[in-house]
């Protein structure tokens, strides 16, 4: 039997050594392996015109056909497009030697073939000429040092979560780029490359470029900051991208209505009345539904109509009034109209449509109690002789006590639904809203307050005041601003938020601009209407928001990494301000006198 040999204590020490290498070795192994697949997709699917990246599919782009002439700014649309996408631009400069020799060849082509035409007799190509005079140019350019030359890709990636909706974006990018005879393909059976093309190694595998002059070129600089200012309109403030003035008309853009979306103590209430004293001054009257008693200093230094609503003041708005009009289409159907929306005001004062633990909808009328509320509101407009008859619109309307009385004497569900309607007539919230219409609004700015009425009676008030309004508006058209501050308790129930989005959608044809404020933003964009409110509203100002309210509004509104930082910790009245397809980082900014008259800072300076 063979004797093992014995190890010196070196040995042993060199072994030991060498096992805890290669142990050491092997667990940098693992973790490089367990650090590379979490950094990495789980697949990679190339097909010959997509990709599959883990669980989302991409398509890669790009550009082979410009137009004889680029305008500054020309690649804007696609950068600012709401739609996830990533582009890469490759420049390469060539040597303005080997740039004349090729142009000076190209010249001699185009001169022999201008002259071979010209010798058979063929009519002149104004193509052929505008190529020559074209290239003489770039070469004295050239020549001189004030031009240089370049090769330019253009590569886009779209990302989507279906092939269906990647199909969507391709179309929309398309259809952006035919506007400027800016021509793209899909790189076929180059999806690979392309997506490579794209990533941040900045490997041009694609090389499919275009010649360029420095001129040319400029116009593609991605950064170039949005314009707004305009020949009319009023300052909203100054653009932070280049200290140029915001100048605007929200009149001019497919509706005016805007958002604005702000923290407390943010700013939004003096942006909102500084825009308001600022569009007086151009001929607008404007309408404010104030919440907080924040209004009524600028309503009193411009000699506006004041409206205080409690139930101990005397004003009194009838919700059974319907709108003088002139256009014969909205004559015709105005009690209908007011009909629908006393159905929504009803349901809102018997306790609003609520939301059970399951997220159904649970309604304040049964179909039932629903069919008799609209046979006892149609008799009691006809007991005080008006029916759909235009001519008849001009009598005296009724009244909820009108209508509680009808209730009271009609068969079925209507005395149950006239004993849930009496603190409205005889009951604590008697007065208000149960008599004739007292309010007189022939002002350039009326202000209707609403901070003494109670908690429960304030969406009413609120759904009562905006019919009154829009009763006025469909009246006479004239360039209107009409103001709701925190128009989150509207968005609570689901009959006043839909009359809301019904203005929102429908002020355009009025020539009324909607401004909705809130700053309880997850409660506003969590409603469906909210969020079709947003989508309806052509002007958005986003100031500083809590943490909570930045990921939603970023999902919103497609905001960058570097955007969401800023939008939770702007100063006060900074913020990014939203028109049409533009939007800039703006701070808002007044005089000393405006600042005076808006500001609810008591260490501010007054001035009157």
């Amino acid at each position: 039997m063979a004797k093992k040999k014995k190890l010196t204590a070196a040995e042993i020490a060199a072994q030991n050594e060498a096992m805890e290498a290669a142990q050491i070795q092997q667990a940098f192994e693992q973790g490089t392996n367990t650090l590379r697949d979490l950094i990495s997709p789980s697949a990679i699917e190339i097909h010959s015109d997509y990709f599959r990246l883990g669980n989302k599919y991409g398509r890669t782009l790009y550009v082979y056909g410009y137009p004889r002439s680029l305008y500054t700014g020309w690649i804007s649309p696609i950068i600012n497009i709401d739609e996830v996408i990533d582009v890469s631009m490759y420049i390469y400069p060539v040597e303005s030697a080997v740039v004349m020799k090729n142009l000076r060849t190209k010249v001699t082509q185009l001169e022999a073939s201008m002259n071979i035409n010209a010798e058979k007799g063929r009519v002149r190509d104004p193509e052929l000429e505008a190529a020559i005079n074209d290239a003489e140019e770039l070469r004295d350019q050239l020549q001189v040092g004030a031009e240089k030359f370049f090769r330019f890709g253009l590569y886009i990636t779209l990302w989507a979560d279906s092939l269906d909706e990647l199909k969507f974006v391709q179309q929309k990018i398309e259809t952006i780029f035919g506007q400027q005879m800016i021509f793209s393909k899909v790189a076929n059976s180059q999806q690979e490359q392309g997506m490579n093309s794209i990533m941040p190694q900045c490997t041009d595998q694609l090389q499919i470029r275009r010649n360029m002059n420095t001129g040319a070129i400029s116009t593609s600089f991605p950064f170039t900051s949005a314009d707004l200012t305009q020949d009319k309109g009023i300052l909203y403030g100054i653009n932070m991208h280049n200290n140029g003035l915001v100048i605007f008309d929200r009149f001019s853009l497919e509706n005016a209505n805007m958002v604005v979306f702000a923290k407390s103590g943010a700013g939004k209430s003096f942006t909102v009345k500084l825009e308001a004293l600022r569009s007086m001054m151009v001929g607008s009257e404007i309408l404010i539904i104030d919440p907080e008693n924040e209004y009524q200093k600028l309503c009193d230094a411009v000699g506006g109509s004041y409206i205080r609503l409690s139930l101990n003041s005397d004003v009194r708005i009838n919700p059974f009034d319907l709108p003088k009009v002139v256009d014969s289409e909205d004559a015709n159907d105005a009690l209908r109209a007011n009909l629908v929306t006393l159905h929504g005001l009803f349901r809102l004062m018997l306790g609003g449509n609520q939301m059970s633990a399951s997220g159904q909808v649970v309604p304040a009328l049964t179909a039932n109690e629903e069919a008799d509320l609209d046979q006892a509101l149609i008799d009691t407009y006809a007991r005080a002789g008006i029916t759909s008859d235009p001519l008849t619109h001009q009598s005296t309307p009724p009244t909820i006590m009108n209508l509680y009385d009808t209730l009271l004497h009609m068969e079925g569900s209507g005395p149950q639904l006239a004993q849930r309607l009496r603190k409205y007539t005889t009951g604590t919230f008697a007065g208000i809203f149960s008599q004739q219409s007292n309010v007189d609004i022939n002002n350039q700015m009326v202000v209707f307050n609403i901070r003494d009425l109670e908690d429960e009676l304030r969406p009413v008030a609120m759904y009562i005041v905006l019919s009154h309004i829009w009763n006025i508006v469909r009246a006479e058209q004239k360039k209107r601003l009409l103001i709701v501050d925190e128009a989150w308790q509207l968005m609570k129930y689901e009959d006043s938020s839909n009359f809301l989005f019904s203005l929102a959608k429908r002020a355009r044809k009025y020539y009324l601009g909607l401004t909705t404020i809130t700053q309880d933003v997850e409660d506003f964009m969590g409603s469906k209407m909210g969020r079709a409110i947003v989508a309806n509203s052509s002007m958005q100002l986003l100031l500083k928001q809590s943490a909570s309210a930045v990921d939603v509004l970023s999902d919103v509104f497609k905001l960058t990494e570097e955007e969401k930082r800023r939008l939770s910790n702007f100063p006060v009245g900074q913020g990014l301000f939203f028109a049409g397809q533009n939007h800039v980082h703006i701070q808002i900014i007044a005089s000393e006198t405006e600042e005076g008259l808006i500001t609810t800072n008591p260490n501010a300076k007054r001035t009157v």
